[in-house]
């Protein structure tokens, strides 16, 4: 199969922008829709090829309008927290639903989804009941080619995982960490979109589902405390127990900036790890080699140590 056009729905997102850059590299062009087009362009303008439509996605029409000419949708729209009830359900469902409407509509067949590892109907959280139930319905939509990719926790420069708990560290004189022992198989973003890329135009790809995971697992006192030391702020971790990590998750609801909520504490109740070799032979980064350059504090010192480590010297 043949791509040269392909609509990026969250394009302008932590995911998202390493995909387009991967698409302006092949020659591939990107339809993104935006929320606020001038915003974005700050971002993405410099990228060729990327043509950035002001449009609401949720919407049928506009969203079809969208579709129109494009040779594949990629569609990497979540979200972790919800800030009003039926959030999950309308972006985790209902815009699949509308999507693959949409591509009814156009007659596009291709469809590339992002998920989530542990995605199912009888998931721990509202999150991964959400993401089952769209991995459900895109499995139904046997007249259309889909791919489903299914990640673990992804960092990379910009993330919300690990640059989050360095933030916390730089301003906390401990951590008090809910459910530390929660286990993690992060993955580099540069390699989840390097496979999302990768699927487009591969017809073996049609139909299945692949999860992505990096070479090493974690616990989640691990990541902090990795954080912690790489950006120069290390903490004591104080370990909670699983019913004080429940109340803990409840309190920072609250809070005017959800940082943890108890559908994650929910979703924790899962390992975030895969039991396969990472699909189309790619090799992935390991965090060591990743983390250092956007966790550790910048000057001219510090990014020459830096590389002598990566060099093994």
């Amino acid at each position: 199969m043949r791509v040269s056009k392909v609509c990026v729905l969250g394009g302008s997102g932590f995911v998202g922008r390493h995909v387009l850059q991967l698409l302006a590299r092949a020659g591939v062009a990107a339809r993104v829709p935006v929320r606020d087009r001038e915003r974005a362009k700050r971002d993405l303008i410099i990228l060729p090829a990327v043509d950035l439509v002001a449009a609401d996605v949720h919407d049928p029409a506009q969203l079809a309008d969208l579709l129109s000419g494009v040779d594949a949708v990629i569609n990497l729209v979540a979200i972790l927290h919800e800030h009003g009830r039926g959030e999950f359900e309308r972006v985790h469902v209902e815009l699949p639903r509308k999507i693959v409407e949409a591509c009814r509509t156009r007659g596009v067949r291709r469809l590339v989804h992002v998920s989530a590892l542990n995605a199912a109907a009888d998931g721990p959280s509202l999150y991964l009941r959400t993401k089952g139930e769209a991995e459900a319905l895109l499995r139904a939509a046997t007249d259309l080619d889909v791919t489903i990719f299914r990640p673990s926790v992804i960092f990379g420069r910009g993330d919300s995982f690990l640059t989050l708990f360095a933030l916390l560290q730089r301003w906390l004189p401990l951590v008090a960490l809910g459910s530390p022992n929660a286990r993690f198989q992060p993955v580099y973003v540069g390699d989840v979109a390097q496979a999302l890329v990768a699927s487009l135009a591969d017809v073996g790809t049609y139909g299945q589902s692949y999860d992505l995971c990096g070479p090493k697992v974690y616990t989640l006192r691990e990541l902090v405390a990795l954080a912690g030391r790489l950006s120069g702020h290390p903490r004591p971790i104080v370990g909670l127990p699983d019913g004080l990590s429940y109340l803990q998750a409840a309190a920072m609801e609250w809070l005017p900036v959800k940082l943890l909520t108890r559908d994650n504490y929910n979703s924790m109740k899962r390992d975030s790890v895969c039991r396969c070799a990472f699909p189309f032979g790619i090799e992935p980064e390991p965090l060591e080699a990743i983390a250092p350059t956007y966790l550790a504090p910048s000057g001219p010192r510090v990014r020459y140590r830096l590389f002598r480590d990566r060099a093994g010297r």
